[in-house]
């Protein structure tokens, strides 16, 4: 029986999936980027010799534009060292911003709903005549008690 990575690096050398090659190399060239550039930018690509790199946020255009000579050199590095990258070549940058992501993003948080524990207490007395009103404090009652245990585990 084959591995699973064999047989995704068979698929990953056939024709109609040459741009999985290339999204992983352009993957690895953010990566050899700096950690603030890394957060800087949203994707890139290239498309006739030029490298277009798209950023998150509309300050971060003119630091980037500061430095294409940078991101040029590190482009034609990975393109040197890595074989499988060559095809990665760029004569000109362009630096853009973009309001879309990356698919692929980390979370930054676990929830966004509050959660509150209950602070009514069930000891309280019911001093009503009416049967009717007695019994709903008395579901209230029972409804506090539930919600307490539930927090408390």
């Amino acid at each position: 029986m084959k591995k699973a990575s064999l047989i995704l690096s068979h698929l990953g050398n056939l024709p109609q999936f040459k741009s999985l090659k290339q999204h992983a190399c352009y993957k690895k060239y953010i990566s050899l980027l700096g950690a603030k550039w890394q957060k800087a930018i949203a994707f890139v690509y290239i498309q006739n010799d030029t490298l277009f790199v798209a950023v998150t946020h509309p300050g971060f255009k003119m630091e980037l534009n500061y430095n294409k000579d940078i991101l040029k050199g590190v482009l034609t590095q990975l393109s040197s060292y890595d074989k499988s990258c060559e095809m990665l070549q760029a004569e000109k940058v362009v630096i853009f911003h973009s309001k879309y992501r990356s698919i692929v993003q980390k979370e930054t948080h676990a929830s966004t709903v509050p959660y509150y524990n209950e602070l009514a207490s069930i000891h309280f007395n019911i001093a009503c005549k009416d049967k009717e009103l007695k019994e709903k404090f008395k579901a209230l009652k029972a409804l506090i008690e539930k919600q307490i245990s539930s927090e408390n585990g």
